[in-house]
């Protein structure tokens, strides 16, 4: 059994790889390396350069190396960049992901995991969100994503593809044994951007919006390691593969922290100070949101080991530092999160 991995030289895709490779299986990375990096692959899983949409390319992956899982993480990801943008995001979240599970119906793949996004319920009315809460998007990249999870539910029903979903909510930290972590030098990630600002690789980070009614007047989000995440897939797959039924799932912990609390954690993991600058709201981004996690710990028996802010930045901070070791510290930046 083989699984294929699409944007598997991602951020979250590579630790994903990562996981599987430890875990023995085989497996191969389907990725056009605009955003990814092969080398935060190991060795067994070098990239195959290509698009999702390529749907020969797809499936001549899929016959050579009897691929009978799919993860699918390739997409655009960045709020803002889909308010400016949103026919490009149709694009390569909808459309190629239309392209993918038509190819994996077609070559008879049997199971399918989907990288889908908590931004599917933009404001919701009820925090913890469970996932049967209502669906309303507040950007195209929320909506692409919910438009994707809507094929595969109907490819499900039609052609009896077996699939998981999987709602993300905001993923940081870095792989433990500094394999992989997030690498993209001007990637929007909150933990990210005030990571390099403490270390100096920006000259200050924008906190967007100080009036939302939260505890601090700061947008509260859910923060979940990125090593947790991975080995949700594995455990989704798992799942699959014991025949259990299709289902859409939270990633997330149950509670959240506010922007400044999350500045405060990285000033306090790196001894540093930064410049804070207050800014307007953003486009798109919801008040607060944090995952009803109860469904995926259940039904799938996934037990969190980095359940803790300070360990998130620690490790985001320690990949962040080999960044600069490798790169050297000249690698600066004027976006802001």
């Amino acid at each position: 059994m083989t699984v294929l991995v699409t944007g598997g030289a991602g951020y979250i895709g590579s630790h994903t790889v990562h996981e599987l490779v430890d875990a023995g299986e085989q497996v191969f990375v389907l990725d056009n390396l605009s955003t990814g990096f092969a080398s935060s692959l190991p060795s067994p899983a070098l990239p195959i350069i290509g698009d999702t949409g390529d749907q020969a390319l797809v499936a001549s992956v899929i016959d050579a190396h009897q691929v009978d899982a799919i993860i699918h993480f390739a997409a655009s990801i960045v709020v803002p960049d889909s308010m400016r943008d949103p026919l490009g995001y149709y694009r390569n979240n909808t459309a190629n992901s239309r392209a993918l599970i038509e190819t994996a119906v077609k070559c008879g793949v049997r199971h399918f995991i989907f990288s889908s996004t908590a931004a599917v319920y933009g404001n919701p009315a009820q925090v913890p969100v469970a996932e049967d809460a209502p669906l309303a998007p507040v950007s195209p990249y929320g909506w692409s994503k919910l438009m994707t999870e809507i094929m595969l539910r109907d490819a499900t029903h039609a052609h009896g593809l077996g699939h998981v979903i999987l709602r993300y909510f905001n993923v940081a930290g870095a792989d433990p044994k500094q394999r992989t972590g997030q690498s993209t030098p001007d990637a929007t990630h909150l933990i990210k951007v005030a990571v390099q600002t403490a270390l100096g690789l920006r000259e200050q980070i924008d906190v967007f919006g100080t009036d939302y009614p939260t505890p601090d007047g700061t947008c509260v989000r859910d923060y979940i390691h990125v090593t947790d995440l991975a080995r949700a897939h594995l455990a989704a797959l798992a799942h699959l593969r014991r025949k259990g039924d299709s289902v859409t799932l939270n990633c997330g912990y149950g509670h959240g922290y506010s922007v400044r609390e999350v500045i405060d954690a990285v000033k306090r993991a790196a001894g540093q100070d930064f410049p804070v600058r207050l800014a307007q709201r953003r486009p798109g981004d919801p008040m607060s949101i944090v995952a009803e996690s109860s469904r995926i710990r259940a039904l799938l028996q996934w037990t969190p080991e980095f359940d803790n802010l300070d360990t998130i930045v620690r490790h985001a901070l320690a990949w962040e530092r080999h960044l600069i070791s490798v790169d050297g510290p000249g690698r600066r930046t004027a976006i802001s999160p």
